[in-house]
């Protein structure tokens, strides 16, 4: 009897390639995706609620799900990161003045003081520079210490809805709004300072951010009053920078948290810039009367 002495399979179908996943060719593989029916590799495929998906196909879903966003347009539960920034700069700008005028308590002899502070009369003669810096300056750690506490405690929430770069602006804004007003309706030759104006500009944020979410402001409404009552009652006080600074910090929150969805970044930034303008344009006409 003889045997074939030809290859194997001589004569047969040829044997079937191995199937190989779409995204390494050098690893055969029996999973495929449920969505595109694609071979995959274990390390391509996602556990989905229903079998697994390969890499593609999930990241084309992800983009297909509306991302959440607070009513302000941020990204929520962001760890709050301008806040601490801010409280480490007004304890810096204290510590120097306080290392220049050589004493704690009387920090407010430092010659930055003279330099910085918020004088109408000056800021109409060409010294524009201090309705930014006197927002950064404090007379006597208490000052600070008030500050600084409302800062930390109101400060966080209102990042957590307005997101970081916003809630810098209405700060910002906040802080520009209290020079205005000192700008306006104090003595052209009265020195003031402090991060009051922009801290009464959070307060009035916050109770914006909880009228636009529905939630009780009572709390929010009594704390502001409280300031106000502290800010007649005990003397050296611009209650005049705070009442600037909350109004302007309420409407920046407000321009902020009831803009239109479609156009939001566009139309908050407008707003924002816009009042900005507006207040410059306020303290520019302020500043001329003073000389």
């Amino acid at each position: 009897m003889s045997y074939p002495t030809g290859p194997p399979n001589a004569g047969g179908p040829p044997p079937e390639a191995p199937v190989v996943c779409v995204r390494h060719p050098d690893r055969a593989t029996a999973l495929r995706c449920i969505r595109c029916e694609r071979p995959s590799c274990p390390e391509c495929l996602r556990e989905a609620s229903v079998g697994h998906q390969c890499v593609d196909c999930v990241a084309v879903g992800a983009r297909g799900v509306r991302r959440a966003v607070t009513v302000a347009g941020a990204e929520p539960g962001t760890r709050p990161v301008m806040v601490p920034v801010l409280i480490a700069v007004n304890i810096a700008m204290f510590a120097w003045t306080a290392v220049q005028a050589g004493s704690i308590a009387e920090n407010f002899a430092a010659p930055i003081f003279r330099d910085w502070a918020l004088v109408p009369v000056l800021v109409g003669d060409g010294e524009w520079w201090r309705v930014v810096t006197s927002g950064f300056l404090h007379v006597g750690p208490l000052h600070l210490a008030f500050n600084m506490l409302a800062l930390w405690i109101i400060g966080r929430d209102v990042e957590s809805v307005l997101g970081r770069g916003r809630f810098l602006a209405v700060y910002l804004v906040s802080l520009l709004g209290g020079s205005a007003a000192v700008m306006l309706f104090k003595d052209a030759d009265i020195a003031v300072a402090g991060a009051s104006g922009a801290v009464f500009g959070l307060m009035g944020a916050l109770a914006v951010v909880l009228r636009r979410m529905n939630v009780p402001m009572g709390q929010v409404l009594g704390l502001i009053a409280i300031n106000v009552f502290i800010s007649v009652v005990i003397p050296n006080i611009s209650l005049i920078a705070h009442l600037g600074g909350l109004a302007v910090g309420a409407a920046a929150t407000a321009a902020l948290v009831y803009a239109p969805a479609r156009n939001r970044v566009a139309f908050q930034a407008g707003a924002l810039t816009g009042l900005a303008v507006l207040l410059l344009v306020l303290m520019a006409v302020a500043g001329s009367l003073t000389l």
